[in-house]
């Protein structure tokens, strides 16, 4: 009998943990150029990432689905540092492949209007490599210098680390 329940108690240890999702975009590679529709506020409008770097950094977050318990507290806690993005320079922009009338509400509701969100199309997806299966994406941050290159990614399902780590990153351009 024992020889039964070690193996079912490792097994079902292991079904709990949660490990990093992969991102075949690395640092020093140039973030492909993408226009999406987006919401910021409740509000729809064209977001182009080339004409974005101009202006600075962009923090380009992928998130499965709004209004899941992990991508409301991501959006949540983006928006609570926004102060923190804009004094370091960077804009922030999250995506999913949600259609734009959840987005708007997302925006509105969990983003707090702070920050806005777009359409991860099915192109933009497979663009960055972040496909998670039905359509999702996974929870995947990326930080892209104004150049275009991208110098920090971080790929996790755990979306508690997100916001801190781009936020070093965007720091790091700065200096």
């Amino acid at each position: 009998m024992r020889k039964f329940i070690l193996p079912l108690l490792a097994a079902v240890a292991l079904a709990g943990h949660v490990t990093p999702a992969s991102a075949a975009l690395s640092s020093g590679t140039r973030a492909p150029a993408f226009t999406t529709t987006g919401a910021l506020a409740g509000e729809t409008f064209a977001f182009d990432l080339a004409a974005e770097l101009r202006k600075g950094p962009v923090v380009l977050y992928f998130f499965p689905r709004a209004f899941t318990q992990g991508c409301t507290l991501e959006a949540n806690a983006f928006a609570e540092a926004m102060g923190d993005f804009r004094a370091a320079g960077a804009q922030v922009i999250g995506l999913s492949a949600d259609d734009i009338p959840t987005l708007q509400r997302f925006s509105r509701e969990e983003c707090r209007g702070a920050f806005p969100v777009g359409r991860a199309s099915p192109n933009i997806i497979q663009q960055y490599d972040v496909a998670f299966g039905n359509g999702l994406t996974n929870r995947t941050s990326y930080v892209i210098a104004p150049d275009g290159r991208i110098v920090m990614v971080h790929s996790d399902l755990d979306w508690r680390e997100h916001v801190t780590r781009t936020l070093a990153a965007v720091r790091a351009l700065s200096r």
